[in-house]
C-alpha cells in the first residue's frame, strides 16, 4: 500500500555478518559479547543503505541514542532530505523478552522465526531452505536486562530529542495486532 523502502539495522548488520564483512566481523563480536554495535559502524551502514535509495524510506531499530540521530539528520541535511516523522513502538518489557528468548533466525535471510507466535514448521528449521535456525547467544535474561538498561538510557534523551523536532508519534501495545492499525492509519493519513 505504502511505496516506502524499509531499511532495518538488524537486518542490516546480520546480513553483514552472514556475508563476513569487515563490519560483519566487528557487528558479530559485539553481539557474541551482548553487547551493542559502535555508533560509528552503524552510522556507515545505515548511510551506505540510504545511499540506495531514491524513494521515501523507513528505518527500524536506527537511530538508537542521540548522536545516531544527529548523524543521521547531518546526513539528511547534506542530501536535502528533512525527517518528517519519527515512530515509538512501546511493548511492554515481558513481551520483549519472551519474543528475544524464543526467537531464532535463518542468519543468510535475516528471517526471524518465534516459539509461539511464529513457529517453523519443523523445529529448529528455516522453512524456505531447510537449513538450521540460529538462537543467537545473547538472546537470554541476562543480556536482555543489560541491553534494556543500556536501551533505556539511549533512547530517553533520543525520544526528548524528536519531540522536541515534533516529529515524534509513539503507538502501544502487547502485539503487532494492537499495534499495527495504529500505526497504517498514521502513516495512511500521513502519506496518503
Amino acid at each position: 500500500h505504502f511505496d516506502i523502502a524499509a531499511i532495518s539495522s538488524g537486518d542490516v548488520l546480520r546480513r553483514n555478518i552472514a556475508e563476513q564483512t569487515p563490519a560483519g566481523q566487528l557487528a558479530k563480536e559485539a553481539v557474541a559479547r551482548g553487547d551493542l554495535v559502535s555508533d560509528d559502524l552503524i552510522v556507515s551502514l545505515i548511510q551506505s543503505e540510504l545511499a540506495t535509495i531514491s524513494a521515501s524510506w523507513l528505518l527500524d531499530g536506527f537511530p538508537r541514542n542521540l548522536a545516531q540521530a544527529q548523524a543521521l539528520d547531518a546526513m539528511l541535511a547534506a542530501t536535502n532530505q528533512p525527517l518528517t516523522t519519527v515512530v515509538n513502538l512501546v511493548v511492554p518489557e515481558d513481551v520483549i523478552l519472551n519474543r528475544i528468548v524464543e526467537r531464532y533466525v535463518h542468519v543468510p535471510s535475516g528471517r526471524v522465526y518465534n516459539l509461539t507466535y511464529n513457529p517453523p514448521r519443523v523445529p529448529g528449521v528455516d522453512d524456505v531452505t531447510g537449513e538450521p535456525l540460529e538462537h543467537r547467544p545473547d538472546d537470554n535474561p541476562e543480556s536482555f536486562r543489560r541491553r534494556l538498561k543500556q536501551y533505556h538510557a539511549m533512547t530517553e534523551p533520543l525520544l526528548e530529542y524528536y519531540a522536541e523536532k515534533s516529529v515524534l508519534t509513539s503507538f502501544a501495545g502487547p502485539t503487532s495486532d494492537v499495534i499495527f492499525p495504529q500505526l497504517y492509519d498514521f502513516l495512511d493519513e500521513k502519506f496518503e
